[in-house]
């Protein structure tokens, strides 16, 4: 037993070595394809790469690819961890509403034509503005037990849903439905350095904080009366937490559009690999999804001459890929 818990933990720094070469090795792909060799010289030696070379990496494909670094890995570490505060599997940041709100936000900003700042900004505040209203409805049925956060959630992803089709089909369809509709779809074409700023820096904060409440999510997926037991505010650590997978979807939403699959499927990936134990699943999770989400955008960039948007291509994989691990794990309950 030791020797296969060492094993697990030394699986940690694999996953981000093999995250860090997807990393390099999608800035050489592209319609502008380079050789790693080339890469290289534009990473360590820019005075003398040449100016296209510099371009292509340092205004387009690093902002872009560490875009979708973050966005992954903020998916599947909040899919990871309101798995465990729920103690349910089929969990994912969709079932809070977050997602559907921060649709809704976005959508309305491109509807009246927005600029895209304030459209990110809209987009943040509506998903934040949709956990309020979970906690809101939990109070008005005076608990916040896992069950009533779910429904509240459930209630306000299909009102959220509704506002965004009323929106699209208020939208002009020569010019607002098309932009409303890809962006819905997923995709970082768009993204620059201060794209990617303004999202790091509440990605980076809410993530830091979930990795420091590894353990207090240990314990909350025991049950709430054994970590009431252990000490716990369960919930003062539930919301806390909450609002933390909320601040990173919301601005995953903002930067690129609402993209499914991964905080449901990356957890379950992961739990394969470390266990349940929080402490390694939360890493491994925040690792696999960024790995993940760098392959799936060089597919949507690379696969036709235009660019598939990032939803489609993770709904094609990802359910599959679900459905395999629901049959694998009816099998070993036989």
């Amino acid at each position: 037993m030791p020797e296969y818990s060492e094993n697990r933990i030394a699986l940690l720094p694999l996953l981000v070595c093999i995250l860090l070469a997807a990393a390099f090795l999608s800035l050489g792909l592209g319609k502008f394809p380079l050789s790693p060799a080339a890469v290289l010289n534009v990473l360590f030696n820019p005075a003398d790469a040449p100016p296209m070379h510099y371009q292509v990496i340092w205004t387009i494909r690093i902002p872009r690819i560490l875009s979708a670094l973050l966005a992954g890995a903020l998916l599947g570490l909040s899919g990871a961890a309101l798995q465990g505060v729920f103690h349910n599997p089929l969990v994912d940041p969709h079932v809070i509403g977050v997602s559907s709100g921060a649709a809704a936000g976005g959508t309305f900003a491109i509807l009246f034509g927005a600029p895209y700042l304030l459209m990110m900004t809209s987009a943040f505040c509506a998903g934040l503005l949709a956990l309020f209203l979970v906690y809101a409805l939990a109070r008005v049925f005076k608990q916040s037990s896992n069950l009533i956060l779910v429904l509240a959630g459930v209630i306000l992803s299909g009102f959220f849903s509704a506002l965004v089709s009323l929106m699209q089909y208020l939208a002009d369809t020569e010019t607002k439905l098309p932009s409303i509709v890809f962006w819905l779809m997923g995709s970082f074409a768009t993204a620059d350095w201060n794209k990617l700023l303004l999202f790091a820096i509440p990605g980076l904060i809410s993530a830091f904080v979930i990795l420091r409440l590894r353990w207090r999510i240990n314990v909350l997926s025991m049950g709430d009366k054994d970590a009431r037991t252990l000490g716990i505010d369960v919930k003062f650590a539930k919301w806390l937490i909450l609002v933390m997978c909320a601040m990173s979807v919301a601005a995953q939403v903002a930067v690129s559009g609402s993209i499914g699959w991964i905080g449901l499927v990356i957890p379950h990936f992961a739990r394969l690999l470390t266990g349940v134990d929080h402490r390694k699943l939360l890493p491994a999770s925040f690792a696999l999804g960024g790995t993940f989400m760098i392959l799936v955008d060089d597919i949507a960039r690379m696969l036709t001459a235009a660019e598939i948007p990032l939803g489609i291509i993770t709904a094609l994989f990802g359910a599959p890929l679900f459905t395999l691990l629901l049959i694998r794990h009816a099998r070993n309950n036989l």
